[in-house]
């Protein structure tokens, strides 16, 4: 039987916020709002970023939420998409999952392009079997779906996985899919979040996830 880790991207692997947090500004200027009132864009980092974009039209009261998506998205893609770095750790843990035989996808809520690109950035290609993420024409931006996705399109049996991931999203999308979650504390949702949404175990930095997830 696989052993599988499914692991999220932003915010587990790549602290990818000043580029994201940037793109969001840009998209808000370009739609004639003032992008200093939004403050903190943390909350807005790992949920599908048209539910994000959405959120921050909301307080000026523009639904302009496919235009916005398309602002976003050229702008991540020339410029956003490589102000990213993998977090401390993150490489050390990649390799003692690999040596201990755990295949490993990455399962992002990213649009799929996106994500490979991030990971070639980052030089985790050798790390990962296959990156899932959104489907640039739509579909799977939901992380329960993809998921589900995944166990289907790998054959993975739901018992023999782990997923990792640093939002309540990911926890969610683990318990509907009968998966094992650990929650990344460092990451952007918190220890609270992650409790609060019921993850398996907590780590508290990448050389916790493979104690975790071997143990």
């Amino acid at each position: 039987m696989t052993r599988a880790v499914l692991l999220d991207l932003d915010g587990t692997l790549s602290d990818s916020r000043p580029g994201i947090a940037a793109s969001f500004r840009h998209t808000l200027t370009r739609l004639g709002h003032d992008p200093d009132q939004t403050g903190d864009l943390t909350w807005a980092v790992g949920p599908p970023i048209a539910v994000s974009l959405e959120q921050l039209l909301a307080p000026y009261g523009d639904d302009r939420v496919a235009e916005a998506l398309a602002i976003y998205r050229e702008q991540y893609s020339a410029v956003g998409l490589y102000d990213c770095a993998a977090y401390p750790g993150v490489v050390a843990m990649l390799d003692r999952l690999r040596a201990a035989g755990m295949t490993m996808c990455i399962a992002t809520s990213k649009r799929k392009d996106f994500a490979e690109r991030v990971i070639d950035h980052l030089n985790l290609r050798p790390f990962v079997r296959t990156v899932y993420g959104a489907l640039p024409g739509g579909g799977l931006e939901h992380k329960k779906d993809l998921l589900a996705h995944i166990l289907d399109a790998e054959g993975f049996d739901a018992a023999a996985c782990v997923m990792v991931g640093d939002r309540l999203h990911d926890i969610e999308a683990a318990k509907a899919n009968a998966i094992r979650s650990i929650g990344a504390v460092w990451g952007y949702g918190g220890r609270a979040e992650l409790e609060a949404a019921g993850a398996d175990a907590i780590a508290d930095a990448p050389e916790d996830i493979a104690p975790l997830t071997l143990g």
